[in-house]
This record gives structure tokens, C-alpha cells and sequence, in this order.
């Protein structure tokens, strides 16, 4: 599950953008050694694309993944309606992944492939928090087998350091839910610390390249991640 431009791809928080006149495109992909999201391992090597039209805090945004070195791994399309005013940033996303029905079109109670989640959070500078809620579709259940409503938290902050730009970010699952590896309560899942820099190419031309690490001490898991984006 995502997100880049809509999410921080290595941490999974959102990443609000001033407000603009007129309306902007996002055209992008990423190559990414694995693709780690909110602590869980989704997959090895990926391509990501990006494709979103924004104006005046408004945006909608497409974002999918699929696995280039292994052909098993699930294939994810996303699309995200976002507003954001000042610091308070609110959206929903529409999740799909190929399993477990390939179908896109399937939205059948216990059958469909979609997850459907609402998020808020507001940047105050020097740290931003984001809430995301699971409140339709293919969410996981709690201890009791009942629908879980699905929730993850993040407290981050960006720093500039050594000519590169850096973010870290502590998330936690707040309740039981077997969508968030099976955590069975408030679960600390996503400690990580990403830095990222432009690459020269030409004088015209550079690629942004960044790199990462996550822990997930509820799984006791770490994951080192690299990776760069091709953009316009």
C-alpha cells in the first residue's frame, strides 16, 4: 500500500503541499529495492509510478506498484482524493491489490479486493501527525473476529544534515487487527529514518536518490531500502 507524493514511500506519511493557483501534474516512478510500507515487507525489488493532477489543495492521484523481481509479488493500484489548507491535510484512498480477487471491479462484501481508508493530519513544521482509519472494503478483524477498523499513526519530522535531506518517523497500530501483521494491540511497527539527495546528471538533468532504514519491533524485522526517482 502506498504511498510517494501522497505518502512518504519509506515511512508511509503523507506529504502535504501548499496550495496552488493554477493546476499542476505529477508524472513520476520510483525503483525501489523493496517495497517496505509502514514496517511490513511488501515486496523485493518494485516500480511505483505516480500520475496526479492538483489545484488549489485539491488533488487526485493514482499510484500503483508491481514487483520486477519477483512475478509473485502483489500488484497494488491506488487512488487517493486529498485537500490540503494550511497545515491540516484530510484525504481517502481506494487501496486494490490482485489478491485475493484479481478482479478490479469486484466490490462484493468478503470478496473484493479494495480497502478503503480516511486519513488526517496537519504538518506543524517541525514535526507532522497523520491518523489513517481502514472503514470499508477488505480490512482485517480483531480478537474478536469482528471488522477491526483498521488504524495506524505517525509522528514524523524532516532535517536537512551533510547536504541531504532527511526524515524520521515513529507509527504504531493503536487496537488489534490482523491487517497490520496480526498485531494484537497497540503495536509499535514502523521506526525509520530515510535521507534523500539529488544526483547530477547533466545540468539540466538530475535524479533524486534516496535511501533508508526501517525497523518494526512488533515483528522484530529491520529492512535497509534504496532507491530513485525518474520525473520530468
Amino acid at each position: 500500500m502506498r504511498k510517494t507524493i501522497v505518502a512518504a514511500m519509506l515511512c508511509g506519511v503523507a506529504a502535504p503541499a501548499a496550495a496552488q493557483d493554477k493546476v499542476e501534474a505529477t508524472v513520476q516512478a520510483d525503483f525501489v529495492s523493496s517495497y517496505i510500507w509502514r514496517g511490513q515487507d511488501l515486496g523485493d525489488i518494485s516500480l511505483q509510478p505516480t500520475l496526479g493532477v492538483s489545484y488549489k489543495g485539491l488533488s487526485l492521484t493514482a499510484w500503483g506498484n508491481v514487483g520486477l523481481s519477483d512475478p509473485g509479488d502483489t500488484k497494488e493500484f491506488d487512488l487517493t482524493l486529498g485537500y490540503t489548507v494550511g497545515g491540516l491535510n484530510i484525504g481517502v484512498t481506494d487501496y486494490w491489490f490482485n489478491s485475493p480477487n484479481d478482479r478490479y471491479f469486484s466490490y462484493a462484501a468478503h470478496k473484493t479486493s479494495h480497502v478503503f481508508e480516511a486519513n488526517i493530519g496537519y504538518d506543524f513544521g517541525p514535526v507532522a501527525v497523520q491518523w489513517y482509519t481502514n472503514f470499508a472494503g477488505n480490512d482485517g478483524v480483531n480478537g474478536d473476529g469482528d471488522r477491526a477498523y483498521s488504524s495506524y499513526f505517525e509522528v514524523s519530522a524532516p532535517f536537512n544534515l551533510a547536504g541531504c535531506q532527511w526524515q524520521a518517523a515513529v507509527g504504531a497500530v493503536p487496537y488489534a487487527t490482523s491487517f497490520y501483521a496480526d498485531a494484537g494491540g497497540f503495536a509499535v511497527t514502523n521506526v525509520s529514518l530515510r535521507a534523500s539527495k539529488d544526483v547530477k546528471v547533466t545540468k539540466s538533468f538530475s535524479i533524486p536518490l534516496f535511501a533508508g532504514i526501517t525497523a518494526n519491533p512488533s515483528t522484530e524485522k529491520a529492512y535497509l531500502v534504496c532507491g530513485f526517482t525518474l520525473k520530468p
